[in-house]
């Protein structure tokens, strides 16, 4: 075929398909299960003039924002009003996570815990362990925390391994998983039901992703209910005696100290009883435990026996309860009322960690951006914005502090540039982070978090009239 025949056939097929874009409708023709549409040129316009989010440039802005020349009152003065990766605190109370910071402080002989409740988000410890990995070095302790004797999640940061007579039961997820017939679910709001007897073998992490103070623990701990016949013992090198301890009506802590750290340990149990939570700490310091439910939106929790998380917070010493929900509510967000019944529900959660654990801080994570195929381009899902205010506003107005993943991340459409990135910080669904990614939002939420502490300490030193004065907006 000559050159000139090629390009007339070039200039026919261009010419027919400028002819189906002038008459194909703007939201394309419906070829059964396909759908055939063209761009338009306001739409290729808008592309093209749309910034997209730099990543590096937010993850450098991120790092600077938390450097500072000196420890003074006008950095922590502008950290506090203007650092859009700062803790959002109720009413402007700077002084909001200091009765947190005191017994954090006091921590050496005892164990101040950390629950971290989240969705899938956090399985296999993400975000929680870079959280704890910073607390602990600070604070001391060693460790994973808390965790259930069984679980279909598994955890980087600990490898347990269960058998005998155990019966799994989770308050959430699909119609594979087995309720309990009750509402006594406890602290991992989940149980697991013994009936006669079993064994559960515990071993610090050997994960590449697990951090180096989760590698070996010095204590151990069960927490349990309803205890018939019930008798367990814990055995690393050498077998420490079970104290005896009087079952109380909702729940009763026992707990072993090796005397050193380990990375072994096993649990023999004898009888019936509903084990809440398994625990692997260290002899003091600070513990954070990991508790991921997997398609949750934070609106469960309410649900579980109140006297029975009462007792769990009081005998564990938790002292911060952070929760990490939105992101799986975004497909049943169709209209601003969607939105205002989840503020209600969310409103709801935080009345009752008030009531259940009145010692106890609460920090609330909202969503990270999340990716959504709109006309062939992944952009922010629509209405996230609108429930991430929401829910900073809800937050806050009742007496818990908000942190802003959304916006720390960068914004509207930053998920598919975090896909994008090499390496990667976030997964193909642009909804989860990869480890890498992971990685990163647990060292900003550590460093926010131990700025307040920064600023506590320095505060401790100076008059309150000078502080106070330095503080006003």
């Amino acid at each position: 075929m000559k050159a000139r025949q090629v390009l007339l056939f070039l200039f026919g097929v261009f010419a027919m398909l400028g002819l189906l874009w002038l008459v194909t409708p703007a939201d394309g023709v419906n070829l059964g299960p396909m759908n055939l549409r063209f761009a338009s040129l306001e739409r290729m316009a808008r592309e093209a003039g749309e910034k997209k989010v730099d990543v590096d440039s937010v993850l450098n802005a991120v790092e600077s924002r938390f450097r500072m020349e000196e420890d003074t009152l006008s950095y922590y003065r502008k950290f506090f009003y203007e650092n859009p990766d700062r803790i959002y605190l109720p009413g402007d109370n700077y002084r909001f996570f200091d009765p947190l910071f005191r017994e954090m402080e006091g921590s050496r002989d005892r164990t101040v815990r950390i629950v971290h409740y989240g969705d899938s988000q956090i399985e296999l410890d993400r975000i929680s362990q870079d959280l704890r990995q910073s607390l602990q070095e600070r604070f001391g302790g060693s460790g994973t925390g808390l965790f259930p004797a069984l679980s279909n999640v598994p955890s980087a940061s600990i490898h347990k391994s269960a058998s005998g007579g155990f019966v799994h039961y989770t308050m959430y997820g699909d119609s594979t998983t087995q309720r309990a017939g009750h509402n006594r679910y406890g602290i991992m709001a989940q149980v697991v039901k013994l009936s006669g007897g079993g064994a559960v073998s515990l071993r610090g992490s050997r994960n590449k992703l697990a951090r180096e103070g989760v590698k070996t623990f010095r204590t151990v701990s069960v927490l349990y209910g309803r205890g018939e016949h019930f008798e367990v013992k814990a055995v690393s090198d050498t077998i420490k005696p079970v104290p005896l301890v009087e079952s109380r009506e909702n729940a009763t802590l026992v707990s072993w100290d090796f005397g050193r750290p380990v990375q072994k340990a096993s649990l023999s149990f004898k009888g019936n009883a509903e084990i809440y939570a398994i625990g692997a700490d260290g002899d003091g310091g600070v513990a954070v435990d990991n508790v991921p439910l997997r398609g949750c939106s934070g609106t469960i929790f309410s649900r579980i026996s109140k006297p029975l998380m009462e007792d769990s917070f009081a005998l564990t010493d938790t002292r911060l309860i952070i929760l990490q929900f939105g992101g799986n509510m975004m497909p049943m967000v169709y209209n601003t009322k969607n939105i205002e019944q989840y503020q209600e529900q969310i409103r709801k959660q935080l009345e009752y960690f008030h009531e259940t654990a009145p010692e106890a801080r609460i920090l609330f994570i909202g969503p990270s951006d999340m990716g959504k195929s709109v006309g062939g381009r992944i952009v922010t899902w629509p209405r996230l914005p609108e429930l991430v205010d929401s829910l900073k506003a809800t937050v806050l107005r009742n007496d818990a502090a908000y942190w802003d993943l959304f916006r720390m991340m960068g914004g509207e459409n930053s998920m598919s540039q975090w896909v994008k990135h090499k390496p990667a910080l976030a997964g193909p669904d642009y909804i989860h982070f990869t480890p890498a990614g992971a990685q990163r939002v647990g060292e900003a939420l550590s460093r926010s978090f131990l700025t307040y502490h920064d600023f506590y300490r320095l505060r401790k030193n100076l008059p309150e009239s000078r502080v106070q004065k330095a503080m006003q907006p």
